[in-house]
């Protein structure tokens, strides 16, 4: 890992945050539509070089819709350690045939039992990550 500044956080690389986007299936989906922000979890599926969720018609699809510009967020923690990727980047509904088929094909179901026939691919601009080790705040130096 790439360290800052050889503290408790450290920024990983590109790569390394692929790494753990690839190994995590839940993540949050940050959209705005007309300034208003709005948060939506998401099980994704992510590949060499994109993101892809399943969604149904409604609030997430329509603001996706609306504005294409997203982040999404996916993190994890133990007792000593932290870690988080937030990736920026453009929705856009999977609309080719072939496209749709192969997402079909990716392992990627719905968490709850409702029907989500529409695949989107959200393709990166951006993919920042940081480790963190955790652990008590710091007495402050006292100079």
């Amino acid at each position: 890992m790439m360290s800052s500044d050889d503290g408790p956080i450290t920024v990983l690389t590109k790569d390394e945050a692929w790494e753990f986007l690839r190994k995590r299936t839940m993540g949050r989906l940050a959209v705005s539509v007309a300034g208003h922000p709005d948060i939506f979890p998401i099980n994704y599926y992510a590949d060499d070089d994109s993101i892809v969720f399943r969604t149904a018609p409604g609030s997430k699809l329509l603001e996706v819709t609306i504005n294409s510009s997203v982040a999404l967020e996916t993190d994890a923690y133990g007792p000593n350690e932290a870690w988080s990727v937030v990736v920026k980047g453009t929705a856009a509904v999977i609309e080719k045939q072939d496209d749709i088929y192969a997402a079909e094909v990716l392992p990627l179901r719905s968490w709850v039992p409702t029907v989500k026939p529409i695949f989107v691919r959200v393709t990166p601009t951006e993919v920042n990550g940081r480790h963190f080790d955790l652990g008590p705040e710091p007495e402050p130096d006292p100079y």
